[in-house]
């Protein structure tokens, strides 16, 4: 539907976007890893993806995937992909939208945040459908959360992004933004079956929406309600004092 390339928001708090930055390189590592294990890529799949039959105690892993107790596989999935695209995609919509995010809350809330969001998704993933066998992985519901924050952050932030994939647009960041979610729930609605896991990607999106508030900074508006444009100056309505003329010189004698 669209590619976000870059927004020109200046960070506010930070000087830097470090857990951003540490969550792109941690991503890229382990999917580089798991690459070049081949064969047992599948098997960090299975040992670290969220299984909802597993979670829900519904099924039990053989022993030799059993790394990490069920309970910590709400997160470790999260840093796990299937392939570069999938990657790819997830890192670009971060790269784009959470220094921004990260600015607002401050490095270790965010951090809190991204992983709660990934957590959400993966329960109500689990919720609706909780014998699946299936491993759930990759970024997509953190990163749902991520879009979610910015978006009632910054609607109006101009944003570069490549509608259909090929056409270079520069936009409120509101219209790809609230497309892309409402395009969430519609697919779960209408795909549910899919492989792609349309429930974590909302699961992420409400737990976006409901964890912004008390995780950013509270002199950080929403929705861009102090946004002013670089070229902006404050002009004084008052008519400008005439200064009293200065007393006529007197000559002593």
């Amino acid at each position: 539907m669209f590619i976000p390339l870059y927004d020109a928001n200046s960070l506010k708090y930070i000087k830097l976007q470090y857990v951003t930055l540490a969550l792109i390189a941690l991503n890229l590592l382990i999917f580089g890893l798991t690459s070049l294990a081949g064969a047992d890529a599948k098997t960090a799949s299975i040992g670290f993806g969220y299984i909802p039959s597993v979670a829900h105690h519904m099924s039990v892993l053989p022993p030799q995937y059993d790394f990490v107790p069920p309970a910590f596989t709400y997160v470790t999935y999260a840093f796990l992909h299937a392939d570069i695209f999938h990657l790819g995609g997830n890192m670009l919509f971060l790269w784009v939208f959470g220094d921004n995010v990260e600015d607002a809350m401050g490095h270790i809330k965010f951090l809190v945040f991204y992983l709660l969001c990934a957590a959400a998704g993966a329960f109500l993933h689990g919720t609706l459908d909780p014998s699946s066998e299936g491993p759930l992985i990759g970024a997509s519901a953190a990163i749902a959360g991520v879009i979610t924050a910015y978006l009632m952050l910054h609607p109006r932030v101009r944003v570069w992004v490549l509608a259909f994939g090929r056409i270079p647009l520069r936009i409120p960041a509101l219209y790809p933004l609230v497309l892309w979610i409402g395009l969430q729930f519609v697919m779960l609605v209408t795909h549910g079956e899919d492989r792609i896991s349309w429930a974590g990607h909302v699961g992420g999106i409400i737990a976006g929406a409901l964890l912004l508030v008390p995780f950013k900074r509270r002199s950080v508006p929403l929705f861009d309600r102090a946004i002013v444009s670089p070229r902006a100056v404050i002009v004084d309505k008052q008519p400008p004092q005439t200064p009293p003329e200065p007393p006529s010189p007197r000559w002593g004698r």
